[in-house]
């Protein structure tokens, strides 16, 4: 595993320390590995909300003169 130092303002560094204290983490280094992880799934987790919106755009608009009526023949073809 490789190694990289980071610098941080006290009161990160203090937050840091305080999560590995109560038990959430092992140690700071477990803190930051968590961090990394849960951005890579939320940057992953826009990347693909992104591209459902560029489908949905590529793929047109209707146009709608009664957006309640249209919403209720939507609700028919779901049988709700």
């Amino acid at each position: 595993m490789a190694t990289m130092n980071i610098s941080l303002p006290d009161q990160m560094k203090a937050w840091v320390e305080a999560q590995s204290a109560d038990g959430k983490y092992a140690n700071s280094s477990d803190l930051i590995r968590d961090l990394i992880r849960r951005e890579q799934i939320k940057q992953e987790k826009i990347a693909a909300l992104n591209e459902k919106i560029e489908e949905a755009y590529a793929s047109g608009f209707i146009e709608v003169d009664d957006i309640p009526a249209f919403f209720d023949s939507i609700k028919k073809k779901a049988g709700l």
